[in-house]
C-alpha cells in the first residue's frame, strides 16, 4: 500500500467517527452504500462469535442502510427511550491496515476505542472493526462494517454509535 492511499482511507475513517460524535447524523449516513451491511456478533463463547448474522445472534445486525436510516429516525423522532438524552462520544481509532479485495473494494481493518457519557454515567467500549469500502468517485462508500466488540459484558445501552 502507498501511502498516500494509507493517508486517504485514515481521513475517511476519521470523517466517519467524527461525523457520528457530532451526531451529524445525515453526512454520517451518506457515507454507507445502500447496500451496506453492518454487523456486531455476538460472542458463542470466551473465544468464538458468531460469523453468519442469519443463523446466529447478533448484537446489532442491519442487512442494509435502511436499518441504520431507521435507527436515526427513531433517534431523532424521540422513539428511543434509550436515546433520551443522546450520550457524548468521543471515538477513536489506530492500526489502520489495508487490503485491496479481488471486487476492487478495500478491506479495512482497525482497532477502535470509544468513550461515552450519559446522564453522569462514563464508560466505553473497544473492538476491532472491519470495513470493506467501495471507490466512489475520489472517495469511498462503505459497503460493510463488522465491529467485533471485545468487551460485550456490558451494563449500559449499546447502539450503532458507539461502534
Amino acid at each position: 500500500m502507498n501511502a498516500q492511499l494509507q493517508y486517504r482511507v485514515e481521513q475517511f475513517l476519521y470523517r466517519n467517527a467524527e461525523r457520528c460524535d457530532a451526531q451529524d447524523w445525515d453526512a454520517y449516513l451518506q457515507m454507507f452504500a445502500e447496500d451496506s451491511e453492518f454487523h456486531v456478533p455476538q460472542w458463542d463463547s470466551e473465544h468464538v462469535y458468531t460469523t453468519d448474522p442469519k443463523r446466529g445472534m447478533s448484537l446489532i445486525y442491519y442487512a442494509n442502510r435502511g436499518g441504520l436510516e431507521d435507527r436515526v429516525f427513531r433517534i431523532r423522532t424521540g422513539k428511543a427511550a434509550s436515546t433520551i438524552p443522546m450520550p457524548r462520544t468521543l471515538h477513536q481509532i489506530d492500526n489502520v491496515r489495508i487490503a485491496e479485495r479481488a471486487d476492487g473494494e478495500l478491506e479495512v481493518r482497525a482497532n477502535w476505542h470509544t468513550l461515552f457519557y450519559r446522564l453522569g454515567n462514563a464508560g466505553q467500549f473497544f473492538g476491532h472493526v472491519t470495513y470493506h469500502l467501495r471507490p466512489a468517485g475520489d472517495t469511498w462508500l462503505i459497503r460493510r462494517k463488522h465491529v467485533l466488540l471485545l468487551n460485550d459484558c456490558i451494563d449500559s445501552v449499546l447502539d450503532f454509535y458507539h461502534l
